[in-house]
């Protein structure tokens, strides 16, 4: 059971979690209508995300073995045969079809638009992974854009509006995610001196440039969210002194990536960080507190 659940890659459903991001903010999370649109969302993403690993496994097979890690997938370790992954994947995607008219008839949501994103997300996806991963820049790029159809997915799944500093910004935070997973890569193949085509258009000194304007970039938008006319009229003013804590989050994280050279991907420094953990607490309390206890 266990292998079939590495197959499908679930610890990366976290991820998805930010198909939720419209309902929180807006703060309908208790409306359980829309609560059930957006978990409803939340796994049609989540299955199309498994399906696009299961390929991604399945191209790489080769490459992945002599990779120290990778190599304990269970398509490169032999656990899985291909022909079982390709019946996994075929049924994602029949379940996927399913669940989308589902979606359409039942939930009723607004069902050319969620469909697009998904099959767009697929498609982009498929492409990135036969190609586009080994293009420097459009690689970190279409990760942060995968990011940002999630929470388009919740928002057309709910019917909640997603202002454009909202969009912006979770593109950046995205790309500071993706940057930083490259740098730990780049870090990585200097120790091991192993590398791969994904890593020939960056090197350390860039991989850090970007990492800085990214984070510099994620901490204007996320001021700029706050300032907003809808958000101020939401909140008040008082939403703005949650900048607070953003800053010190991306600044602890520059910290444990620059100076003590931290190689983990961004979301594994997040797991084990207690101040990363705090601030994040701190911050999800805060909006609770405005949106949910005025």
């Amino acid at each position: 059971m266990i292998k079939y659940l590495k197959l499908l890659r679930v610890e990366q459903w976290v991820k998805n979690l930010f198909v939720f991001a419209p309902l929180f903010f807006s703060g309908n999370i208790l409306n359980q209508d829309l609560l059930l649109k957006s978990i409803f969302a939340f796994f049609v993403f989540s299955f199309a995300a498994s399906a696009i690993y299961i390929i991604n496994d399945y191209s790489d097979i080769e490459s992945d073995r002599k990779h120290p890690e990778k190599c304990k997938r269970p398509l490169a370790s032999g656990a899985i045969s291909k022909p079982t992954a390709i019946v996994f994947l075929i049924g994602l995607v029949l379940l996927n079809i399913g669940l989308v008219f589902v979606g359409e008839s039942y939930f009723h949501l607004s069902y050319w638009k969620f469909a697009t994103i998904i099959v767009f997300y697929f498609l982009m996806n498929i492409a990135y992974t036969f190609k586009l991963k080994h293009v420097a820049i459009i690689d970190v790029c279409i990760i942060a854009i995968g990011f940002v159809l999630r929470v388009l997915a919740g928002g057309y799944a709910t019917g909640i509006y997603i202002s454009q500093w909202a969009i912006l910004l979770t593109f950046v935070l995205a790309l500071v995610l993706a940057i930083g997973k490259r740098r730990g890569e780049l870090i990585n193949a200097q120790i091991s001196g192993r590398t791969r085509k994904a890593l020939d258009g960056y090197n350390v000194q860039f991989a850090d440039i970007a990492l800085s304007i990214s984070c510099t970039l994620a901490i204007i938008c996320y001021l700029m969210f706050t300032l907003s006319p809808e958000v101020q009229q939401r909140f008040h003013t008082r939403v703005f002194y949650t900048v607070f804590f953003v800053v010190f989050a991306f600044l602890r994280y520059l910290q444990q990536t620059l100076v003590y050279n931290r190689t983990e991907s961004p979301t594994k420094i997040i797991y084990k960080d207690r101040y990363i953990q705090v601030t994040l607490v701190l911050w999800i309390a805060a909006f609770l507190l405005q949106i949910y206890f005025k």
